[in-house]
């Protein structure tokens, strides 16, 4: 992914309001960020842990898409699965994130969600930049695991723009 500004990134939203673009924290580090190595920005706002924000470089530019998650009552055994990466993680290392549609769906209450990464990691964890505490079933390359992804990505980010 080619690095982008944090105004570039506030411009880029396209399901929520101005004063939450406003209100979002960058990701820590940002200005170290391994941007050659994602395949999207991700992250959760340090300043409100249940808000979330993926940023995708696509062919029209860039759009930027906010998302809500809460946090699970009591711990959980087991593995889930990230609808993005196919990483398979502890059940508390996986989230449901839910996307507000863009436009008036949005407005009136319609949202949209996918199991990923709780980190927003996806692109480290698939290219192994980030130890994995769960075996892994997945044996394809990890550049066709990046084409999936993206696919998959264009996919969640169509659902919203719907």
């Amino acid at each position: 992914m080619q690095p982008l500004s944090v105004e570039e990134i506030r411009r880029s939203f396209v399901n929520s309001t101005k004063s939450l673009v406003k209100a979002m924290t960058p990701p820590r580090g940002f200005t170290e960020l391994p941007w050659e190595s994602l395949d999207y920005l991700g992250w959760r706002d340090p300043k409100a842990p249940n808000r979330a924000y993926l940023v995708v470089r696509r062919e029209g530019g860039v759009t930027g898409i906010a998302l809500n998650t809460q946090a699970s009552g009591k711990p959980r055994r087991g593995t889930g699965l990230c609808d993005l990466c196919y990483t398979a993680h502890h059940v508390t290392d996986v989230a449901l994130f839910a996307a507000r549609r863009a436009g008036t769906a949005g407005r009136e209450g319609n949202t949209v969600g996918l199991y990923i990464c709780a980190d927003l990691a996806c692109s480290l964890y698939l290219r192994g930049l980030r130890e994995l505490e769960v075996p892994q079933g997945e044996t394809a390359a990890p550049e066709v695991r990046a084409e999936r992804l993206t696919a998959r990505l264009e996919g969640f980010v169509n659902r919203v723009l719907a």
